[in-house]
Order: C-alpha cells, then sequence, then structure tokens
C-alpha cells in the first residue's frame, strides 16, 4: 500500500540545499517498477560511476537507480563498517528470507524523515554482477535490511509505505548542522 507524506515547506528549503542529484520525494519515477538490464555495457559502468558519486555527495549507504531517475535494476551500496566494498548488484531478486527485524530507516529520496521499518533479518539475494556473472549472496542484519530498501525502489516503493505510521518523524537540524541525518539508503 503506497502512504504519502506531507513534506513541510522548511524540510524542501533544506533538500534544495543538498548538493546531490538525488531525485527526491514526489517523483513519478520513484513509484515506477525498474526495467531489468542486461548484459553489463559502458552506459551500466557509466550509471554506477554515477550512482556511487552522489551516493558519496549525499553520505549514504545505498543507492537505487530509480534515485537518480534511471527506471533500470541497478542497486549499489556500502555499509558503514571499515573497508566494507562498494556492492553493486543488477536485477537483484530475494530467493530467502527469515527472521524478523525492526529499526529506524532513512532515505536519500526523503532527507531528514525517519520511521520505523520491519525488514527480515536474514536473506538471500540472487542477481549479476558487473561482469554479467549471476551469483548469490546471504546478508543479515543491516546490510539485509540495505538491500531490501533498495530492491523495494526497484518496486516503486518507499520506506514511508513500511514504516510504523507514529514512528515517522522529520529531524530538523540544528542551526550549526548540516542538512542531514545519519546513513540514509
Amino acid at each position: 500500500m503506497q502512504f504519502d507524506v506531507d513534506v513541510p515547506e522548511e524540510i524542501r528549503s533544506l533538500w534544495e540545499l543538498r548538493e546531490d542529484a538525488i531525485v527526491k520525494y514526489p517523483a513519478e519515477v520513484l513509484r515506477k517498477i525498474a526495467a531489468p538490464v542486461g548484459k553489463p555495457n559502458g552506459s551500466t559502468r557509466e550509471l554506477v560511476e554515477h550512482m556511487k558519486t552522489q551516493m558519496t555527495l549525499a553520505r549514504g549507504i545505498g543507492l537505487a537507480a530509480p534515485q537518480v531517475g534511471v527506471s533500470a535494476r541497478v542497486i549499489i551500496y556500502r555499509l558503514l563498517e571499515e573497508n566494507s566494498p562498494l556492492r553493486v548488484i543488477l536485477n537483484p531478486k530475494i530467493i530467502s528470507k527469515k527472521g524478523e527485524q525492526i529499526g529506524a530507516e532513512g532515505c536519500l529520496s526523503m532527507p531528514l524523515l525517519q520511521g520505523d521499518v520491519k525488514r527480515f533479518d536474514e536473506i538471500i539475494v540472487k542477481g549479476m554482477d558487473m561482469l554479467g556473472r549471476p551469483f548469490k549472496r546471504r546478508a543479515s542484519e543491516m546490510e539485509s535490511r540495505v538491500i531490501q530498501h533498495e530492491i523495494d525502489h526497484l518496486d516503486g516503493v518507499l520506506f514511508i509505505d513500511r514504516a510504523v505510521e507514529e514512528t515517522l518523524e522529520w529531524l530538523m537540524p540544528e542551526e550549526d548542522d548540516e542538512p542531514t541525518t545519519g546513513p540514509q539508503e
């Protein structure tokens, strides 16, 4: 079920100050089902490089292609742990899931909003790497949460659609703070 939120004017003005080119809510591309990608080529590599740049500028930990305005089934993420590699998954699909976790989530397409979301604690995701090879990856805890959040973007689902409504809150920065929150997906 799609859930809509009213974005306060002071929040919108903070979004406009951000230096990234991430598509912001309620852009239509964020509610579309993204198209599968074929064997990776030069344009796929350019898209991933652009996504890496924008995720870094926005200080995020995950990003889906629709968040940069491209309706393609591509996600990237890098966990906050030291030396965590950047991971790229083309055409990701969750093939196994178990357990449950509830935790706060935010989104680079809805900066300064956060809320509690229930996710599976452990998943197995299959997809294709940047060389066009199929693979499977087991993920748990935070990595599992990030992958699920990004795959939702590919299906036109935003974290607000899954959040416990009464936990959604706008995090207004202090005057001396930069206009961002902690890790965003």
